[in-house]
């Protein structure tokens, strides 16, 4: 996915939100859905955006599908803003 997308994907703030929570550790979407107050298909749908800009990734143990941040891209992203530092 290309920068711009990621950053419009980052533009939202419960988007934000989720990558923050997920930087604790992995959370279903039960988890996520109470901890913002959201119902599960705005929950989905952000999930679906964040999941399209490869910024989490899921996975399922037992009956539930856990989220977990995806911090390649991230590593990827600061790369990418860090070759338009200035010279000293």
């Amino acid at each position: 996915m290309s920068e711009t997308n990621i950053f419009k994907v980052l533009a939202d703030s419960q988007r934000r939100d989720i990558l923050v929570m997920l930087r604790e550790g992995r959370l279903n979407a039960g988890e996520i859905s109470e901890k913002l107050k959201i119902t599960p298909a705005a929950l989905s749908y952000h999930l679906k955006l964040l999941k399209n800009a490869d910024l989490i990734s899921e996975y399922k143990e037992k009956n539930y599908i856990y989220y977990e941040i995806n911090t390649t891209v991230f590593d990827d992203l600061i790369l990418w803003i860090n070759q338009f530092g200035g010279k000293k």
